[in-house]
């Protein structure tokens, strides 16, 4: 049995990783069992039980703020907090030589160079979305991109929640930078400036992208090809927050058993990307 350690727990993404442990993995003589549940050092849920927090009973895990303690038993830790922790709460990780699923989305470029170090010592996956359906949209959306002409605009239409923080959302933007790379185009074309809400005449090559943020909305996500007198549209909805919980607690038991490395969902599921 995989130990893993849920950081973030109080929040949505929280609370429902430890509703698909309890009902989804926990069964599985492989499976996963919460053993830590880490929440910010001012969190009102401190010492409250983990299982209780997210309603499915008492699980004998209380919400702590010590990331440090409750890695010292478990295997993995799968990251759904702030954008602001991520780098305190991989560095933890990475000193305490435990794997790491960051599901945190909303990062800047300059992080990738801490990514790559730490997974000089730790297994490390990232993961802007950890849906099975949005894993196999992305190679969907390189076939496409690398097998249309470049007459074929692309636009991103993505709606989420009203209380999601980042925009263009980590899923649009990878979504963005797969089409991009499939179609040879420098990394620079995806700054958010040059591509979001912009005015004027659409240059040829540039990627699009519209944002929703409205009501209790999961996630939608639309990648469209537009050329003259057609459109290919590839979308993915989710209408179930649990698809996301399982999906990282899937890939996290997987991750746990890998030598050091930076991985994405990709890996987790065996697909191979033509070089």
């Amino acid at each position: 049995m995989t130990r893993a350690v849920i950081i973030g727990v109080t929040g949505r993404m929280g609370r429902a990783l430890v509703r698909a442990a309890s009902t989804t993995l926990a069964s599985a003589p492989d499976g996963l069992r919460i053993t830590g549940a880490i929440a910010s050092p001012g969190s009102s849920s401190l010492g409250q039980d983990a299982g209780e927090l997210a309603g499915v009973g008492a699980l004998g895990v209380p919400v702590s703020a010590d990331l440090r303690a409750a890695l010292a038993q478990a295997d993995v830790a799968i990251d759904f907090s702030q954008l602001q922790a991520t780098g305190a709460n991989l560095a933890t990780c990475r000193a305490a030589r435990k794997a790491l699923l960051i599901g945190t989305t909303g990062f800047g470029d300059d992080i990738t160079a801490t990514f790559a170090a730490a997974a000089t010592d730790i297994p490390l996956l990232v993961a802007p979305n950890t849906s099975v359906g949005v894993t196999l949209l992305v190679e969907l959306v390189r076939a496409a991109a690398k097998a249309l002409p470049l007459d074929f605009d692309i636009g991103i239409l993505e709606a989420h929640h009203k209380m999601k923080v980042d925009a263009p959302s980590g899923t649009a933007l990878a979504l963005g930078r797969t089409a991009a790379e499939a179609r040879g185009l420098p990394d620079p074309m995806l700054t958010r400036a040059a591509l979001t809400n912009r005015i004027g005449e659409r240059r040829r090559g540039d990627i699009g992208f519209a944002v929703v943020r409205a009501g209790d909305i999961v996630g939608e996500h639309t990648v469209m090809f537009a050329g003259e007198g057609e459109q290919l549209c590839l979308t993915h909805r989710a209408t179930d927050r649990a698809i996301f919980a399982k999906g990282a607690l899937q890939a996290g038991l997987w991750l746990a058993s890998q030598p050091p490395g930076l991985y994405n969902m990709r890996d987790f599921l065996g697909l191979k990307t033509e070089a």
